[in-house]
C-alpha cells in the first residue's frame, strides 16, 4: 500500500468520524461549533491562511467601499459560521428531511414559477452559486421527484468522492463529472431531463465577461450555449438558511426561484451574453439579500478582461499565421 493511498484512507477515516459526531449534534451545538470555527479562522490563524484580504476586497468592491471594517469583519465571520453549518446540515439532511415534514424545514419563494418550469416538458438547467446551502436545495428537489444531472468536479480523494456521490445520488440525482461530462449533459437535455450546476466560477480567459456586482467577471459560456441548443429553461435558484427560532427541532430554509430564463425570449444580437448576464444578475440579487451566506473567499474576479483580450488576440494571430 503506497503512502498516497494511506493518506487518503486517513482523510476518509477522519471525515467519517466527523460525520458520525455531527449526525448526533443538536442545532445549538452546531451553532457553537460554527462560532468556534469562525473564531479560529478570523481571530487566531494568520489572515493569509484564510484569504481574509481576498474576502475583504471582494466584499468592499461588491457591497460598497464605504463599509466599515467592523461590518466587513462581521460578514466574513458569519460567512465562516454559515459554511460550518452548511456541512452539518448536509450530513443531517437524511435524518431530518422528508416529504412529510417539508413545511417544517422549508419555506418556498416563487414555488409556482419553479414548478411551471420543471413541469413544462422542456429540460431545465438549474443554476445556483456558492451561496446558501446549495446541497440542501439539490436534496430537496430530489426528494420531491425532480432528479437532476448534478455537474461537479470529481474530488481528488476517491473515498471522499464516493461518499459525496452516494449522498447526492441517494435522492435520485445522477452525478456528472465537470471535466469531460459534456456528452452526458447533452444526452440528458436531449432526453428532456434536467441539469443542476453552480454558475459563479471564474471561467478564465475563454469565458464571456458579464457584470457581477458591478465588475466584469469571466463566466462560462456553456450554460447559455446548452440552453440555446437544447431549448432548455434556466432556473436560477437558492436555499438560504432562515434565522433560528426557539423550539424549532432543526433548521429551516428559504428555497427560492429567483428567475426563470427562457432562451426563446432573448432579444439581443448576442444571446449567449444576454442569458449569461441575466442569470448572473439574478444570482447577485439573491446574494445581496443574505451576503453572509456567500463564499466571498472565492476568486470570482481572478481573470482580468485585459488578459483575456490579449489571449484572444494571440490565438487569432496564431490561426491567421
Amino acid at each position: 500500500m503506497n503512502w498516497l493511498k494511506l493518506r487518503r484512507l486517513g482523510e476518509y477515516a477522519g471525515f467519517r468520524i466527523l460525520v458520525a459526531i455531527v449526525w448526533c449534534l443538536p442545532v445549538w451545538a452546531q451553532r457553537a461549533l460554527a462560532y468556534g470555527f469562525a473564531t479560529l479562522l478570523c481571530r487566531v490563524l494568520p489572515r493569509k491562511l484564510t484569504r481574509y484580504d481576498v474576502a475583504t476586497d471582494n466584499i468592499r468592491q461588491s457591497l460598497g467601499a464605504e463599509m466599515s471594517d467592523a461590518e466587513v469583519d462581521r460578514i466574513i465571520f458569519r460567512m465562516w459560521q454559515h459554511l460550518v453549518r452548511l456541512v452539518c446540515e448536509m450530513i443531517q439532511f437524511p435524518r431530518y428531511a422528508s416529504c412529510e415534514n417539508v413545511h417544517d424545514i422549508t419555506n418556498f419563494t416563487n414555488l409556482k414559477m419553479a414548478l411551471t418550469a420543471l413541469c413544462s416538458g422542456r429540460p431545465v438547467i438549474m443554476v445556483s452559486g456558492h451561496f446558501g446551502n446549495w446541497e440542501a436545495s439539490l436534496a430537496t428537489f430530489g426528494t420531491f421527484g425532480f432528479p437532476m444531472g448534478v455537474v461537479a468536479r470529481t474530488l481528488d480523494n476517491p473515498y471522499l468522492d464516493d461518499w459525496f456521490r452516494r449522498f447526492r445520488e441517494s435522492t435520485g440525482h445522477v452525478m456528472i463529472d465537470k471535466g469531460g461530462g459534456g456528452p452526458e449533459m447533452v444526452q440528458r437535455l436531449e432526453a428532456g431531463k434536467h441539469l443542476a450546476l453552480l454558475g459563479d466560477q471564474d471561467a478564465g480567459r475563454r469565458g464571456v465577461f458579464v457584470n457581477f456586482f458591478g465588475r466584469p467577471a469571466s463566466t462560462f459560456k456553456s450554460i447559455a450555449i446548452l440552453a440555446l441548443q437544447h431549448d432548455a429553461l434556466l432556473l436560477v435558484g437558492y436555499a438560504t438558511r432562515l434565522p433560528d427560532e426557539p423550539g424549532r427541532k432543526w433548521v429551516k430554509f428559504d428555497l427560492g426561484c429567483e428567475e426563470v430564463i427562457d432562451p426563446r425570449e432573448t432579444t439581443s444580437d448576442d444571446p449567449i451574453f444576454e442569458i449569461t448576464q441575466r442569470y448572473s444578475s439574478a444570482l447577485e440579487r439573491a446574494v445581496r439579500r443574505c451576503p453572509e451566506q456567500y463564499f466571498w473567499v472565492h476568486r470570482r474576479w481572478k481573470t482580468a478582461p485585459e488578459a483575456a483580450q490579449a489571449a484572444h488576440e494571440a490565438r487569432r494571430r496564431r490561426k491567421a499565421g
